[in-house]
């Protein structure tokens, strides 16, 4: 765990435990099936319960990567605000926009507490990175939720691929090849659902692994989620709750 306060330490604490109060029970489905180790498990966002499903119902030996701006007290308002709330009807903005700012102390002291791997996206990602093989190494796995604000079809966004680089750096470290493992979380069931696994191929091109592992990863939990009884699929975008679809709607975005 990362050196922080007693303070944002303890306030971490309550809320986690108030989260798992008002949050419920959740199940993971298929975790006795995962791998002892050199794996990393790639869920959709659908907004927070991907990170809180993680945080409290995967083993605690799993580490999640988190926005390193929500660990940064001055960078929350703005980072939560566009990530967030900045699709919400422009009426709504300035109350979002303060809310950012009342959020500020508490996200930095949740997500610098909790079981976290800070993520950037410009230089600082290698030492993400580094950290990533150090815990893979060390036999623990990694969570990462890596939809971005591209709709792919009624379940899933697309991916940012470049998480799969890790995978290079891992069989640099170790000569062993990653397995990355689908979870598609439904918040509306109460479950998640651990799919089959992909296995990084080191001996190919650095380009075609990211998309071949994401398209699998992304396809992979499109197909358990409408395999699933029919349920409303929370998305990756914070939008209204009119705009949710179903898993078995079968939208797709055209290429």
């Amino acid at each position: 765990m990362r050196k922080t306060s007693r303070i944002s330490y303890y306030t971490f604490r309550v809320i986690r435990f108030l989260v798992r109060v008002f949050y419920g029970k959740a199940e993971i489905v298929g975790l006795d099936s995962l791998p002892e180790r050199d794996f990393v498990v790639v869920a959709n966002h659908t907004q927070m319960n991907g990170p809180i499903i993680g945080e409290l119902f995967m083993p605690d030996d799993c580490l999640i990567w988190c926005a390193g701006q929500m660990m940064r007290f001055k960078e929350v308002p703005e980072y939560a605000f566009t990530d967030f709330w900045s699709q919400k009807p422009k009426w709504t903005h300035p109350f979002y926009r303060l809310l950012s700012y009342v959020i500020a102390p508490l996200a930095a002291a949740i997500f610098s507490n909790a079981k976290t791997i800070p993520v950037y996206h410009d230089a600082r990602i290698l030492s993400t990175f580094r950290e990533t093989v150090s815990v893979l190494k060390d036999g623990k796995s990694i969570l990462i939720v890596p939809e971005k604000d591209e709709k792919k079809n009624n379940v899933v966004y697309q991916f940012q691929e470049n998480f799969v680089d890790v995978a290079k750096l891992y069989y640099k470290r170790t000569g062993v090849e990653l397995t990355f493992i689908p979870m598609y979380v439904a918040p509306d069931l109460k479950k998640a659902f651990i799919g089959e696994g992909i296995v990084f191929n080191s001996e190919g091109q650095i380009e075609d692994e990211r998309k071949r592992i994401c398209n699998y990863l992304s396809d992979e939990i499109t197909t358990i989620a409408r395999e699933l009884p029919e349920h409303t699929v929370i998305p990756y975008r914070n939008i209204g709750r009119k705009n949710y679809l179903s898993n078995k709607d079968f939208t797709e975005v055209p290429k």
